[in-house]
């Protein structure tokens, strides 16, 4: 039979009986198949009816096809639907942020900040105290925004470290 026999209406949700006409089955094998393949899962609205989106239209269709057409059992219509799924999955690119202009800007007017390698004998504390201090110093060199935003910086550092003192 397949999905490109059966013409699914442009709607957004369809009722569990609009879905059943389109594929060809009763309620309870939908039903059934929503509890064996999780990809089968239809919001259920506020009355507690079920609200099939037409991604859930095609794949009951496919489910249909599996086991209907190509005589899949359960479990092996599962692993395909599985396997299928996997397949068509978009592969996400990591993609890294550039820093907003500001952040360039101050990293460039705070030579020093951010280029010194982190001395695993200096405590959190001392860290934290220095980090403090350096957004101090070069805060007078800096725009209105960036002195907001160090100070900002500074006092929930101040805060971190009061409480990393209170939790010891």
């Amino acid at each position: 039979m397949g999905q490109a026999a059966v013409a699914i209406p442009e709607k957004l949700y369809f009722k569990i009986g609009e879905v059943c006409e389109i594929v060809g089955v009763q309620a309870h094998v939908l039903r059934y198949w929503e509890t064996e393949f999780s990809q089968l899962s239809p919001q259920k609205n506020r009355s507690g009816q079920r609200s099939y989106r037409r991604r859930d239209v095609e794949t009951a269709l496919r489910i249909k096809e599996l086991l209907y057409d190509d005589l899949f059992t359960i479990a092996g219509a599962r692993k395909k639907l599985q396997a299928e799924s996997r397949a068509e999955a978009p592969k996400l690119k990591v993609v890294r942020p550039e820093p907003p202009d500001e952040a360039v800007s101050a990293k460039s007017d705070a030579p020093g900040l951010f280029d010194e390698p982190i001395d695993d004998d200096i405590t959190l504390d001392d860290r934290i105290e220095t980090a403090v201090e350096t957004v101090r110093a070069v805060e007078k060199d800096l725009g209105p925004d960036q002195r907001e935003a160090l100070r900002n910086l500074a006092q929930h550092l101040l805060e971190l470290r009061s409480m990393l003192k209170n939790g010891r």
